[in-house]
């Protein structure tokens, strides 16, 4: 349990400016410094079930130095629309592919990348920045794409409007760290901003709430849900006082419908028992494949311990169904810190990057109990399924080389038939390159890894160890990932990669751009080209 400053990222222009990079991966967790690195104490070997080549190598088109290209990274349920965030990228232009004169630049205001694959390979389709881009605004800190990759919600948690609603005065400045939700669409190959979403209480009297710091568009594109991690009002349940302020950084999510290319405010939603200031209700949100299940990380509850929070909705109505929390919950363990669920809504995974257990792989529930005082930040990751309407935990997940600091489960991402799950270790030590290699090396302290796991019946099983193409120390690698539909695609980001290489699979030696980042994209051996290709 580390001593977390809480990094916000949004205290206005002139702040998020002067932070530069040292102010991204949103609220990120600030390391510990480790005198020596030391080899994990056990190892689990993945069973070779899932058997991924590396695809490509995704940079920027116009990649720069501290761009941290990969913090978001989003996939299509096909696997062949890739959208990746690059928060502190500094272009000046507005919009969909804009073009930019001369050296005009608009420090920390972020973009997002798209890019699609065919049988050939992958390519840009798009370059997006927020209609009303601004200094510090941080577009892309969160990404979420519909199944069939046409509709993309984008997260802008500095963005500084007082606006309220839906398509309200984006030319507003004068609430920094508002922040925004902005809704692309994709009609053939050519995209268009469809919405401009903000929340219905923006913040004040001088600072914002951070709207849109976690987005999930349900799979089928008819609902939006935002969290708002500083919200302060002390509500509790549906469509409370949003007006209070007696609960500073409670946090609130809320849920907006689609229709045609219109979105509505649908919900403003609190936790049914109590709300209390500084949980950090919204940190994550996940929805299901029609909107009606949605899960809701709040990590700083009950004295760090963390919980998840699952609703539902019936003809249009929200209710909280249950509070999940963990088998061996203690102080400081950060459960929601990230959130996936799958598209029958009947499997939720959710990160602990803080939990203290020094055990590899799957564990019994109770394993890891009296681990506190240890004081490792080594991680897990809780699976909770749904059967007949009750919730269960299912497994308590560890990497299958645990080991001191590496904070497993900061990012995680499910596939959407819920069988497949990714999980992000962005301070993994080992500088093993690609699939499966040596877990037990220490040679590249924080360069990150991932690791898959896939369930046959009730039974989880360690399937991949993956790393970068490129190891490098302080990459980061993992800190951000998702998969496609059927588990097969997996995508991985890597903010502090650095090389200058643009476009697709450049130049991987290079290391003269620092903090420029990256994405990889991994799919397994065994999928047909006619499947994903198509």
């Amino acid at each position: 349990m580390t001593d977390r400053k809480r990094i916000w990222v949004l205290m206005g222009v002139a702040l998020a400016a002067g932070l530069g990079a040292a102010a991204t991966s949103f609220a990120q967790v600030q390391h510990k410094m480790q005198l020596k690195v030391e080899p994990p104490k056990a190892v689990v070997m993945p069973t070779g079930n899932w058997l991924p080549k590396s695809v490509a190598y995704i940079k920027a088109s116009n990649t720069n130095k501290d761009d941290q290209f990969g913090g978001a990274v989003a996939l299509s349920g096909d696997g062949n629309t890739l959208a990746v965030g690059a928060v502190n990228e500094d272009g000046a232009g507005k919009g969909v592919n804009p073009v930019t004169k001369g050296a005009a630049k608009v420090t920390n205001s972020g973009a997002v990348y798209i890019y699609t694959r065919t049988a050939a390979s992958w390519k840009q389709q798009a370059y997006l920045k927020a209609s009303n881009a601004g200094e510090g605004y941080q577009f892309g800190s969160a990404l979420s794409l519909t199944n069939d990759g046409n509709l993309l919600a984008v997260g802008s948690i500095g963005e500084a409007s007082s606006a309220i609603g839906v398509n309200g005065n984006q030319n507003d400045a004068s609430m920094p760290g508002a922040g925004a939700v902005y809704i692309f669409a994709r009609n053939g190959a050519n995209w268009s901003q469809q919405a401009y979403v903000k929340s219905s209480n923006t913040g004040g009297p001088v600072v914002g709430y951070q709207f849109g710091y976690s987005v999930s568009l349900s799979s089928d594109g008819s609902t939006l849900a935002a969290g708002q991690t500083s919200d302060p009002s002390n509500a509790t349940g549906i469509d409370g006082d949003q007006k209070n302020t007696s609960a500073p950084d409670s946090g609130a999510v809320f849920v907006f419908a689609h229709e045609g290319d219109s979105w509505t405010q649908q919900a403003y939603v609190k936790p049914w028992n109590t709300t209390q200031r500084g949980v950090l209700f919204g940190y994550s949100v996940g929805l299901s494949r029609d909107g009606d299940t949605m899960g809701v990380g709040t990590y700083d509850e009950d004295r760090g311990r963390g919980a998840v929070y699952v609703f539902t909705r019936k003809n249009k109505t929200w209710a909280q169904q249950i509070r999940l929390t963990a088998s061996n919950a203690e102080g400081g363990d950060s459960l929601g810190c990230s959130l996936a669920i799958s598209d029958d809504g009947n499997t939720i995974v959710s990160g602990a990057f803080d939990e203290d257990s020094i055990l590899p792989g799957i564990q019994p529930p109770n394993a890891g109990a009296n681990d506190a005082a240890d004081d490792t930040s080594s991680g897990a990751a809780y699976i909770f399924v749904r059967k007949d309407g009750k919730w269960s935990q299912q497994a308590y997940v560890k990497a299958f080389n645990t080991r001191e600091n590496d904070q497993f489960g900061w990012a995680l991402a499910v596939s959407r038939d819920g069988n497949t799950i990714a999980i992000g270790s962005h301070l993994e030590d080992s500088g093993a390159k690609g699939i499966n290699g040596d877990m037990k090396d220490t040679t590249a302290e924080d360069s990150g890894a991932a690791y898959v796991y896939t369930r046959s019946g009730d039974t989880w099983n360690p399937a991949a160890y993956v790393k970068a193409s490129n190891t490098k120390p302080a990459a980061e690698f993992g800190i951000a990932v998702a998969l496609n539909a059927d588990g097969k695609v997996l995508a991985v980001g890597a903010t502090k990669e650095n090389s200058a290489a643009k476009g697709v699979n450049g130049n991987q030696k290079d290391v003269s751009m620092v903090n420029a980042g990256a994405a990889y994209v991994y799919s397994d051996a065994s999928e047909s080209a006619t499947t994903s290709r198509k």
